[in-house]
């Protein structure tokens, strides 16, 4: 049954582990072992592959000795969401410490999964800028949300996941297939960045900022069920997974890794400095919009200075602004190779977010910026080097590459809403190897098989250039449906872009 705030639950502040404590931890070992050669550095690795995501994600469930801290916007019901919550469930019965704490806003209808899975001894589950009506599905809960609009449009879009305080993920991807390339017909093009070292204190800190905070609250406060009920849960896990196990997903991730070829899961560790930025967690109850030096995008900015030679930008969501398009066209009028990735029209999932890019595109081109828009469905046999899974997809990818030597990946779009709205969380890394591993991703989404490069005529007519069947080909209208172009063109009529 659906419960109120006033339900008791208890509510205990927790506290990173101790060096000691993480250092008993076997993943513990592992990382303090391969940075014994680099000491004071952080070791990375990107995983742009979906698989890759997913399973390293079940081997961190499967190795933590003592705690699993995980932090997501949303949660989609799924087979890797499944798979997911039943190797929790299974460290849970090990003793492993695990707490949840996703935004209250994706935990809308599955308050008595999550309430159930809390029900285990060694599993807490948190929700942030939680309301206590409406919480059944998404249209009552935008309509329980309207007395309470100016807080309740902001969201904690964070997205982290730390295994015994020694190792953690952080990037783009919630949980859901769609972020796993596991999904039909469509999957995200993602990214997420691996860390071990002195950043995964600094991780864990957020986590432990946000997670001690008065906006997560216990999921047993707004929803009661049985004490047992996890156990009820885990049995429905395992039943599905023993009728799973054969999927084409799982079958096809059990031929991956069999594949000698295909080598370790992790790849080559790079070694440098990281900086771990993140919002306030009270970010979201703040009255107005907040100054920029109070922001994660304000302390991103001081860390990044002004780029010398390149700046490569993908974000899902591009809506520069005015004072985002000026620093952009100055730094390329300087002569700073400055390239944007972004979703075409046709591909991304909210055409109102790229109508307020489009108002900018002109000057953009004009001052000499490269405009790269990932089409909805690659050319077929196209090396995507993201592992999508199948041949439509749409960006979700947010990271910045900065001259040869500094990469940042996170949650944050670059947008007004991952600015002054939500909540975000990133790195940012100072390792020539990792710049110049992104680079190599950003040089395939180059790809005309991939993604349209926007360009102007002499005329100053737009077109977008692609290879289609094999020809190259120039556009010169849009490509998207003509409900894509509407959506995009009530975003300029209502100006909405100081929302987006």
């Amino acid at each position: 049954m659906q419960g109120c705030a006033g339900n008791a639950a208890v509510r205990e502040h927790g506290a990173p582990l101790t060096p000691a404590e993480r250092e008993a931890t076997w993943l513990g070992q592992w990382a303090r072992l391969s940075g014994s050669a680099h000491p004071g550095k952080s070791g990375f690795a990107l995983l742009s592959s979906g698989q890759d995501a997913f399973s390293l994600r079940v081997l961190l469930s499967e190795q933590a000795d003592r705690r699993l801290d995980i932090q997501t916007y949303l949660m989609g019901d799924g087979q890797t969401t499944r798979a997911l919550l039943h190797r929790l469930l299974g460290a849970a019965e090990r003793g492993v410490e695990v707490r949840l704490l996703i935004d209250d806003i994706g935990a809308v209808g599955q308050g008595r999964q999550l309430a159930a899975l809390d029900s285990h001894p060694n599993v807490q589950v948190r929700v942030y800028n939680a309301l206590s009506v409406g919480r059944g599905t998404l249209t009552g809960r935008v309509l329980a949300s309207a007395p309470q609009a100016a807080r309740q449009h902001r969201r904690m879009h964070n997205k982290l996941w730390i295994a015994d305080d020694a190792l953690a993920i952080v990037g783009g991807r919630n949980l859901g297939d769609e972020y796993y390339s596991a999904s039909e017909p469509r999957n995200f093009t993602d990214l997420d960045l691996l860390a071990l070292g002195p950043v995964v204190d600094a991780l864990s800190q957020s986590f432990h900022l946000y997670w001690n905070h008065g906006l997560a609250q216990p999921i047993g406060r707004y929803h009661q069920v049985d004490e047992g009920a996890w156990q009820a849960l885990l049995t429905s896990l395992a039943e599905w997974f023993e009728t799973s196990i054969d999927s084409p997903y799982f079958a096809d991730l059990r031929q991956r890794y069999a594949d000698i070829e295909q080598g370790p899961l992790v790849g080559k560790l790079h070694w440098g400095e990281g900086v771990a930025l993140w919002d306030p967690p009270g970010k979201p109850a703040w009255r107005g919009r907040p100054a920029f030096g109070r922001t994660m995008a304000g302390a991103l900015l001081d860390q990044v200075g002004e780029p010398s030679e390149r700046l490569t930008l993908v974000s899902a969501y591009f809506v520069p602004g005015r004072q985002g398009t000026r620093l952009l066209t100055e730094l390329a009028e300087a002569g700073v190779e400055v390239e944007i990735f972004t979703n075409a029209l046709e591909a991304t999932d909210v055409p109102v977010v790229h109508g307020a890019y489009q108002a900018r595109r002109a000057a953009l081109l004009d001052s000499g910026v490269a405009l790269y828009e990932m089409r909805a469905e690659h050319e077929p046999d196209a090396d995507i080097g993201f592992s999508v899974g199948s041949s439509a997809s749409a960006l979700h990818i947010k990271a910045l590459g900065i001259d040869a030597d500094r990469v940042f990946v996170g949650s944050p779009n670059a947008d007004p809403r991952s600015v002054w709205w939500n909540t975000e969380v990133g790195v940012l890394v100072t390792s020539q190897g990792l710049a110049n591993e992104f680079q190599r991703l950003t040089e395939i989404g180059k790809s005309p098989a991939l993604s349209y490069r926007v360009g102007r005529t002499p005329s100053g007519r737009l077109y977008w250039q692609a290879l289609v069947q094999g020809e190259s080909v120039e556009l010169l209208r849009e490509p998207g449906s003509l409900w894509r172009h509407g959506g995009a063109g009530v975003s300029r009529l209502l100006r909405l872009e100081p929302l987006l």
